[in-house]
C-alpha cells in the first residue's frame, strides 16, 4: 500500500465527497509517481451514502475516460468482509454490517472462504439479530453498523471487535484487492447498490396525493 486517507467530515458535520476526494486522488496518484504509473481504477458502488455513491462513481468514471484506463466497482460490503479476514481466521464466517439510517443496517454474510453466503441486504438490526440466531455458529461482525448495535448483534453471539480496531473501517485497499483478484475489468459493472429508494423518492410519494379509484 502505498497511500491512504480517510476523510473525517467538514467542520458542520457534512460529508466531503465533493470537496476533498479529487484533492486525495491526486495525492495518491503522486505516490506511484504520477498517472503513467496507474493500471487501473477502483471504486466502491454501495451500498451506502445516496450522495457518496454517486460522486464516487462519477468521479472513477471521469477519471477513467480522461486517462484511457480501465475501471472496476465492487459491493463495499465485499470489501468490508474482505477486511475481516484475518481476524476471523480459517474457520469463522464474516457479517459485514455498515449503518443504514432510518433504524436500518445494509449487511452481507460470508463464509471463511470469502464466498457470500447472504446476499446484501438491507434490514431491521433486531431482525438481523434473528438471522443471527439461526446460523450453526456466530459470526465475527464488524462495520459501523456492527457498532451502533452492538448490543442487538451480540446478544445472538455475534463476536465484534473493540470500536477503535480498523476492521470496522471500510479501506481503499480492499476494494483494490477485490478488483485485483477479479477476472478482468468490466467498464460496464458500474450499476450503484442501494438496496432501497432515496429519501427523496420516498417523500415524494409521502406527499403525492393518492387518488380513489
Amino acid at each position: 500500500m502505498l497511500h491512504e486517507a480517510l476523510l473525517g467530515l467538514a467542520p458542520d458535520g457534512s460529508p466531503r465527497h465533493s470537496t476533498a476526494l479529487l484533492a486525495e486522488v491526486e495525492r495518491a496518484v503522486s505516490a506511484v509517481g504520477g498517472w503513467q504509473g496507474v493500471g487501473r481504477i477502483a471504486v466502491g458502488l454501495g451500498p451506502g451514502s445516496f450522495v457518496g455513491i454517486r460522486i464516487g462513481i462519477a468521479t472513477a468514471r471521469g477519471l477513467a475516460v480522461s486517462g484511457g484506463l480501465p475501471v472496476e466497482g465492487v459491493c463495499t460490503l465485499d470489501a468490508l468482509g474482505r477486511g475481516l479476514a484475518d481476524l476471523a481466521g480459517p474457520d469463522r464466517s464474516r457479517l459485514a454490517v455498515l449503518d443504514a439510517r432510518r433504524g436500518e443496517v445494509f449487511a452481507a454474510l460470508y463464509a471463511p472462504s470469502g464466498e457470500r453466503l447472504w446476499e446484501p441486504l438491507v434490514i431491521a438490526p433486531e431482525a438481523l439479530a434473528e438471522r443471527l440466531a439461526e446460523l450453526p455458529a456466530p459470526p465475527l461482525a464488524a462495520g459501523p453498523g456492527a457498532l451502533r448495535f452492538r448490543d442487538e448483534l451480540a446478544s445472538r453471539g455475534a463476536e465484534i471487535p473493540g470500536d477503535a480496531e480498523p476492521e470496522h473501517r471500510l479501506a481503499a485497499r480492499h476494494i483494490c484487492a477485490l478488483v485485483r483478484g477479479a477476472d478482468g475489468p468490466d467498464d460496464d459493472n458500474l450499476d450503484p447498490i442501494y438496496l432501497r429508494p432515496p429519501d427523496a423518492q420516498r417523500w415524494r410519494e409521502r406527499d403525492t396525493p393518492q387518488r380513489a379509484e
